[in-house]
């Protein structure tokens, strides 16, 4: 790697001016995207770390991106969260920005975001854990704060920057092999209902059980912050019921070990007593892996999420005038060993 590369030792090396080399590694439309990758590229083989302050000055952005967390979000504040940041981070200092985490009450997170785009603290935002009833991208909007939502917000998907995985169809597909195995009698252990991904994750579940003919029952669907022992609870008191559920449908790869922990106390075997299918967001801490993994799941990547809602945020910001855009991830079904035919009954 080359040492002491400013940036008019990279112009020369692109026979370009200095002043095109800035506006392409500043991201300005008017330079083709031709134009931006190849300097990009020169960029990282000559090791060009633009100045920060400089870029500051030149652009008039912050070169930093906000998140706002309320502390009711529990499950914005555990680790899939601190994945999704992970991806996000990497994409950011690509691009020379940095990170600003701010962790707010309820009644403040209006105020945090007005004193970003007063203050002009962050160039944009990332909008975490959408609910039912959302109202944050309206304040945005108002505030001309460029963001893009790590979710939906239904009814207003047209109009907002979003990145989400198709939750209702990962969970229908999930439903839909669980009866195909012959269980009839699936949990479902979801996430928070309020909030909009597992809202469409029960709407999954249950449009798979009824096109079977069948009713989704009440006693079996819990909601809640997708923890270890909530799984372990709520599965330990199923089973433990007069007609208890053959298999488990799970919203997390932590609750799912719950539920595997539960069916093991009862002395039940995971994959022949019981299944489970879970949602797996291929957490690095956390791999269900191997030739034959551990939990049968739907996968989708919540690092990889990271990294491309904040591609979309920064090409928001470096083309105010762009129409919103929007990524709906497909999840994978991995078969694993949690899956069985539904045992035969007496």
């Amino acid at each position: 790697m080359s040492k002491g590369v400013n940036l008019k030792i990279l112009s020369q090396r692109l026979n370009l001016s200095q002043t095109t080399v800035s506006r392409a590694l500043n991201g300005y439309p008017e330079v083709s995207a031709e134009t931006r990758k190849r300097v990009a590229e020169m960029a990282d083989k000559l090791g060009y770390a633009p100045n920060s302050q400089a870029r500051r000055l030149a652009t008039g952005r912050s070169m930093a991106i906000g998140h706002v967390i309320p502390r009711s979000i529990h499950e914005m504040m555990n680790p899939i969260f601190l994945e999704f940041i992970a991806g996000a981070g990497e994409t950011y200092s690509k691009h020379g920005y940095d990170m600003i985490i701010s962790v707010v009450e309820d009644d403040q997170e209006e105020e945090a975001y007005r004193q970003i785009a007063s203050r002009k603290k962050a160039d944009g935002v990332i909008v975490h854990g959408p609910a039912h009833n959302e109202n944050r991208h309206a304040i945005l909007k108002d505030l001309n704060l460029p963001f893009v939502v790590h979710g939906r917000i239904a009814g207003a998907e047209s109009e907002t920057s979003w990145i989400d995985m198709n939750n209702r169809r990962a969970f229908q597909r999930a439903t839909d092999l669980l009866l195909d195995l012959g269980h009839t009698r699936i949990a479902l252990l979801n996430g928070l209902e309020h909030m909009d991904f597992a809202r469409r994750r029960r709407r999954g579940f249950e449009d798979a059980i009824k096109a079977r003919g069948l009713s989704p029952d009440p006693a079996l669907m819990r909601s809640n912050d997708m923890t270890e022992p909530y799984g372990c609870d709520n599965a330990m008191e199923m089973l433990k019921s007069d007609n208890p559920p053959t298999a488990f449908l799970v919203s997390s790869m932590i609750s799912a070990i719950g539920v595997a922990r539960a069916i093991g106390q009862c002395g039940l075997v995971t994959g022949k007593d019981v299944s489970i299918i879970t949602h797996d967001d291929a957490l690095s801490f956390l791999p269900n892996s191997g030739e034959v993994p551990i939990f049968t799941c739907t996968r989708s990547s919540v690092r990889y999420a990271g990294e491309k809602a904040a591609e979309l945020l920064l090409a928001m910001i470096a083309d105010p005038n762009s129409e919103p855009s929007s990524l709906h991830l497909d999840a994978e079904l991995i078969i694993g060993q949690s899956t069985g035919p539904a045992p035969a009954k007496d």
